[in-house]
């Protein structure tokens, strides 16, 4: 077995360092000593905009994939959660309560009608607009949906212990944003992706009067 550093081969006994040994040990580099930077401490970590910024991704993200095989994707949610509450009947209303082009609207509706979970009824009280109404499979499917939301949320809040955590933080963030939209509204999360976009968008980028048929958001 090797000797131990520091000890002569085969005799046990304590080999003296030479008097100048340390003079010619180089010092360790203090980069090398340093302990690793706690990326909490970092200067981009504790900025406000690149944390919502962060979370917001995070959480357009899931959500997109979890209505993904729904016509529409998030518009097209609303418009089946709306549809399915009934509050707001006619398409005009319907439209203008989400905030959604007409246009964009007519489209939207005509995919989740042709997916068999709206439908189009006559308004018995004009007959010239008509009222938009879940299907049974359109109810089923918005369950179905919930419950993919709720599994999004939760992994995209997985980083704060389950319970007080959780619900101060949707507390404290509920307020900052009535706070926040106090002097201008923003009706939907995807009005509130919307307008990132536009705001973070190349100059010049197409708007929402581009041609062709506009996405829905």
């Amino acid at each position: 077995m090797a000797a131990p550093s520091g000890f002569l081969a085969g005799t046990g006994a304590a080999r003296a360092p030479a008097p100048d040994a340390a003079a010619r040990t180089p010092a360790p580099d203090a980069a090398d000593c340093a302990p690793a930077p706690d990326p909490a401490d970092c200067t981009l970590s504790n900025d406000l905009g690149w944390a919502l910024g962060v979370v917001f991704r995070g959480y357009v993200k899931a959500t997109h994939e979890a209505l993904a095989d729904l016509p529409g994707g998030p518009r097209g949610y609303q418009v089946l959660a709306a549809a399915a509450g009934d509050g707001h009947g006619s398409q005009l209303a319907l439209a203008q309560h989400l905030g959604v082009d007409r246009t964009v609207m007519t489209y939207l509706l005509d995919d989740l009608e042709a997916a068999r979970l709206i439908e189009r009824r006559p308004d018995p009280t004009d007959r010239r607009a008509r009222r938009i109404v879940a299907t049974p499979d359109g109810r089923s499917c918005l369950t179905r949906l919930d419950e993919r939301l709720r599994a999004a949320e939760e992994q995209l809040l997985s980083g704060l212990d389950a319970g007080p955590d959780r619900q101060v933080f949707r507390t404290l963030l509920r307020r900052l944003a009535l706070h926040a939209s106090a002097g201008e509204p923003v009706r939907t999360a995807c009005d509130a992706a919307a307008d990132v976009a536009r705001m973070s968008g190349p100059a010049g980028g197409p708007g929402d009067g581009a041609a062709g048929r506009p996405p829905p958001a």
